[in-house]
């Protein structure tokens, strides 16, 4: 019987890159929000496919073609599966960013007369709104901004409280009748707390509003059902879970998938063409136009059986172990804020912070000549940052392949920070005296 304690090191010898020393000192990769490491089998399986199986799917009738087809529809029931849906209700995308624009854009096509009877469900009028919350990264706020001023919609906004969390009560009072869309992100990539997507799920369908959900900082760390969360869509991208760059996953209720016109047109995605008129397939085939990312969807396939194969439970009780290290230790070092101080609240292990008197990209390259990763900036999220007074953060994110070695030399850098710098007792935010940038070795 297999252990319920994940074996780490076992795990890393799993990423080549982890063996990497950066600048003199050991890799210690603490930017997987960003983007995560891939493993051998996954860097394997592409490796694979386009030596021994490459050809076009879907279009021939050859033995390459069929096979190529097979793995790649094999691929998409392993990803489908790992999020809890039917293969049918998933779409291969590029990314999540193109998977919510996908759904916006479908919903413009709605709302301008294209596509079947059924898809004028979705058409919006002047003055319906669309809502998000504050927290969201900007991939599921400009969508909806471009969306609300091609239709005349308006964009509405759910509050987050001053330590981070959601503020529901707010969340009762902006979804209301008018509200066609709510698109929140199931963990925010700046706070790491987990939203109370059954909460706002319930709101939303009180008013009949389709619900869009960010996955993208879930789908690497939970255990992750989208049917039993009740959404009607949602994105999720693969480079964040240990996957390949350049494919991720639309997931949609069967229904609302067979609803939503197409977004891109041309080849792949019909039935019959004329001069005159097209017919397009089903889905999940009808938003897949053109060429596919065929050999980065068997790799997607390849680390999702991955973190099977290890288990999403013990992953996830891992990463929460270095989840209480990373917050617990970061919020005892004077001068360190914490961005999303929530007590008692769900999290991934993630925590920005912002350390008093110095800049947030000094922070990042004092701890990058220690061979440390982390991320710094607004992280493709300014308004939670303006909202919360920062004008950046330094944001550490940890994933299955982390130790809590690691973060402890992170705790011991940002703890040297300020006297590094020579600060103390000013406002945060403040500029501090620049690092050189680090270099590989």
């Amino acid at each position: 019987m297999s252990s319920p304690v994940l074996d780490v090191a076992a795990v890393r010898a799993d990423f080549p890159l982890l063996a990497e020393s950066v600048n003199d000192a050991p890799l210690a990769y603490l930017d997987s929000a960003a983007t995560s490491q891939k493993p051998r089998v996954v860097l394997d399986a592409e490796r694979d496919f386009l030596e021994r199986s490459n050809a076009a799917v879907h279009r021939g009738a050859h033995t390459l073609a069929a096979e190529a087809t097979e793995l790649y529809e094999d691929a998409r029931a392993a990803v489908a599966g790992f999020v809890g849906a039917a293969p049918d209700d998933l779409v291969w995308t590029h990314g999540a960013t193109e998977g919510l624009n996908l759904v916006a854009y479908a919903i413009g096509n709605a709302t301008a007369g294209r596509g079947a009877p059924e898809s004028a469900r979705f058409a919006l009028r002047p003055g319906d709104e669309l809502v998000i919350t504050e927290a969201e990264h900007h991939a599921n706020i400009v969508p909806w901004q471009e969306l609300a001023a091609r239709t005349g919609a308006v964009l509405r906004v759910i509050r987050i409280r001053d330590d981070g969390s959601l503020d529901l009560d707010h969340a009762a009072e902006v979804i209301g009748s008018r509200t066609r869309v709510v698109a929140f992100t199931h963990v925010s990539n700046v706070l790491g707390i987990v939203n109370p997507v059954a909460a706002l799920v319930e709101l939303a369908r009180e008013v009949g509003a389709l619900t869009v959900l960010d996955a993208c900082q879930s789908a690497p760390h939970l255990p992750l059902d989208l049917p039993a969360l009740g959404v009607d869509l949602a994105v999720f991208s693969g480079h964040k879970m240990q996957g390949p760059y350049g494919i991720g996953g639309l997931y949609g209720r069967g229904e609302v998938l067979a609803a939503l016109p197409p977004f891109l047109t041309g080849g792949s995605m019909i039935t019959r063409v004329t001069l005159e008129r097209t017919e397009f397939l089903p889905p999940p085939q009808r938003f897949e136009a053109g060429t596919q990312p065929v050999s980065q969807a068997i790799a997607l396939a390849a680390a999702v059986r991955y973190l099977d194969g290890l288990g999403m439970d013990r992953i996830h009780a891992h990463e929460q172990d270095l989840e209480r290290r990373m917050r617990e230790g970061l919020g005892a070092i004077e001068g360190v804020r914490l961005l999303g101080a929530a007590e008692g609240a769900e999290r991934v292990a993630l925590q920005a912070f912002v350390v008093d008197g110095v800049h947030a990209h000094d922070v990042g390259q004092l701890l990058d000549s220690r061979g440390i990763a982390v991320r710094v900036g607004h992280h493709c999220a300014e308004p939670v940052h303006a909202r919360l007074g920062a004008t950046a953060s330094v944001r550490a994110s940890a994933a299955l392949y982390n130790t809590a070695d690691e973060v402890d030399r992170l705790l011991d850098a940002v703890a040297g920070v300020r006297a590094f710098f020579g600060v103390s007792g000013v406002a945060a935010g403040a500029g501090g005296a620049g690092v050189t940038a680090g270099v590989r070795r």
